[in-house]
């Protein structure tokens, strides 16, 4: 089997094949968008760092959220970057292997984190008085460890059923990076058991954690609706109904592009949808979750603040 892989060394990453001055103008979008995405990020993390009073559960699972949007941003945008302004579209087999097994292992982490902030969220709104005794260090900590060694550990089980298919007809993946799917198309052996695994695991980190999480946002809200201050109650509202509407798009896309029976029309519009994951996802968050949020407003005032000073 070692020798039929050998036959492939390399692939060919078709991306969105379209006209120069398209991909030209692609780039520099992207572009934009992919530092707006990791200054963002980076900027929460190092907020969270330097302010004690974000030294919170919330917080905590905050930083872990934007280092994996910032880390999956990362391992797919750059060389879809490059793709666009170069002929030379090729990677090699091992970097397309890695590729892989990092995108799966930053996704499935993310929904296993988005889980455990959702829990945070339902403990600290419905439970306030027993907040500090559940979600103390040691359980942030657990759940954090949990969710990015599940994570790597399923990615791990993807990597090692695709490194056992070999390769030995078309080189050329049409996607813009090493997507599983566009991949497994190429193999020269039965595909099967990869596809029944990638459905499996979905319903594990997809599915499952879905549906908690919307358990608990209909807790949430039950516990809202008992707020008598108004203005409580339509902060409340915005603030997790603009977070489920980030989940819905996340867990509901991821769904759509690996729980779906497959098809040879869905190839461009899968394309697109994975741009969300790998582009809008890492902008979106330190917006929602983030951003808007009056603590890190005050917590990055008071750094400029010290800094001028």
């Amino acid at each position: 089997m070692g020798g039929n892989r050998s036959w492939v060394t390399e692939f060919v990453l078709l991306g969105f094949q379209l006209s120069a001055q398209t991909e030209l103008l692609l780039f520099w979008v992207f572009s934009l968008l992919y530092t707006c995405s990791l200054l963002a990020n980076s900027m929460i993390v190092a907020l969270i760092c330097l302010d004690h009073r974000l030294h919170t559960p919330m917080y905590f699972f905050l930083s872990h959220l934007a280092i994996i949007d910032m880390s999956f941003a990362s391992n797919n945008v750059p060389k879809m970057l490059a793709n666009l302004v170069t002929q030379n579209r090729t990677i090699s087999f091992v970097p397309c292997i890695i590729q892989t097994f990092l995108c799966f292992a930053f996704a499935h982490t993310e929904c296993l984190i988005l889980l455990a902030m959702s829990y945070d969220r339902y403990v600290a709104i419905c439970h306030p008085l027993q907040y500090t005794v559940i979600m103390s260090w040691t359980v942030c900590k657990v759940l954090a460890t949990t969710s990015w060694s599940f994570g790597f550990l399923l990615a791990l089980m993807h990597g090692i059923l695709l490194l056992r298919l070999p390769f030995c007809g078309s080189r050329e993946v049409n996607h813009f990076f090493c997507e599983i799917l566009s991949v497994l198309k190429l193999a020269c052996a039965d595909t099967s058991l990869n596809k029944v695994v990638i459905f499996t695991v979905g319903v594990f980190v997809l599915v499952g954690p879905l549906c908690l999480m919307l358990v608990s946002y209909i807790h949430i809200f039950w516990a809202i609706l008992k707020i008598q201050s108004g203005e409580g109650r339509r902060k409340a509202f915005s603030t997790c109904s603009s977070h489920l509407c980030v989940v819905g798009l996340f867990f509901g896309i991821g769904m759509l592009l690996y729980m779906v029976p497959d098809s040879s029309q869905r190839e461009e519009k899968e394309k697109i949808l994975a741009l969300f994951y790998c582009l809008f996802n890492p902008m979106l968050n330190p917006l929602i979750y983030s951003l808007r949020n009056a603590q890190v407003k005050d917590a990055l005032y008071r750094v400029l603040q010290v800094r001028s000073s």
